[in-house]
């Protein structure tokens, strides 16, 4: 089968490459190419037989239209989630599409907790002020975290690992999902106005859904405490931007980290560093002193883009042999 894997940088390629050279993978031909899959590159899948996509990329109905055309059948996403997917448009002309639905829970984890860490301690502030030989303290005040409240919503594998990790720094976790995690004997189960309302540090760990989308907003931020941190790793569009720059315009929030965010579909993971972004949400929420963001790299571990590659590969083998194991959509 071959495969013309879209967006292609060069940890992508080491990565798969290592897996491609092992002999149950020898009748999958990989193609690395570097423009990332939209209506404008579609037409490139022509003479394949399945398209590797990423989170960034557009999966709208227009692109699968085009696919369509090009006779793809597989549509292999090597990440977790697919709301970039048009999935009805994909089932209609009987199309597979299969996902990684985990890979490294605790890279994430972690990776929100070090948001959270840093945006409460400044240190990215502090490490650019001593290389500059300014050791002055001024504006690097943080808070404990320990024997505060952690609010952690979506205890998924992801959250679960991060109700962990607040666990172990002795925090109170409190924890809102649908379908409580049973595993989690120390998280004590709220509603979400609850949660919202008592913990000092709010983690997002959650799909985004039609319910989910915006889920925090000018009145669901109002609701939390003053002096909150918030943290999203999860999915940009969980946040109403505008509200929560209006949340921090009124110091709403001690600190901020985010690794997602609405926008960020046309710049993650590319050099824009010469680019003027004439209307960037971003560059507003950069402008605050208590807001980290990062470039959606909470997964980048070696780690998680070892266990990525088995998957997705698994997943073309699987469509291959005509045995599906679970991770079509």
């Amino acid at each position: 089968m071959k495969i013309l894997f879209f967006g292609a940088k060069s940890y992508d390629i080491k990565s798969f490459d290592a897996y491609l050279d092992k002999e149950e993978y020898k009748d999958l031909d990989v193609v690395y190419i570097e423009p990332n899959l939209t209506p404008q590159t579609a037409m490139l899948a022509a003479g394949y037989e399945a398209v590797c996509a990423f989170v960034n990329m557009d999966l709208s109905a227009e692109t699968i239209d085009i696919l369509n055309t090009c006779k793809v059948k597989l549509i292999l996403m090597r990440c977790a989630g697919f709301n970039n997917v048009d999935l009805e448009r994909a089932k209609g002309y009987g199309m597979t599409v299969t996902r990684v639905p985990s890979y490294s829970p605790e890279a994430v984890a972690e990776h929100a907790m070090a948001l959270a860490l840093t945006a409460n301690r400044h240190t990215h502030k502090a490490y650019i002020k001593v290389r500059e030989n300014n050791y002055s303290l001024n504006g690097l005040m943080g808070v404990n975290f320990y024997k505060k409240t952690a609010g952690i919503v979506g205890t998924g594998k992801i959250g679960a690992a991060m109700a962990r990790i607040c666990h172990g720094f002795g925090m109170k976790v409190l924890g809102y999902d649908m379908y409580p995690n049973k595993d989690l004997d120390f998280v004590e189960y709220v509603d979400l106005d609850t949660l919202l309302s008592q913990s000092d540090l709010i983690s997002l760990h959650c799909p985004l859904m039609e319910e989910t989308h915006h889920m925090i907003n000018i009145d669901t931020i109002q609701k939390m405490k003053d002096g909150v941190i918030l943290v999203n790793t999860s999915r940009g569009g969980l946040i109403k931007t505008d509200d929560l720059i209006q949340g921090i315009r009124e110091n709403k929030f001690f600190a901020v980290g985010l690794d997602v965010y609405e926008e960020e579909n046309g710049s993650v993971y590319e050099d824009m560093s010469e680019t003027i972004l004439e209307h960037s949400t971003v560059a507003r929420l950069l402008s605050f002193p208590n807001v980290m963001v990062t470039s959606h790299q909470a997964f980048f571990t070696e780690e998680a883009l070892a266990a990525i590659s088995e998957v997705t590969l698994d997943n073309a083998m699987s469509y291959l042999k005509g045995t599906p194991n679970g991770n079509e959509l």
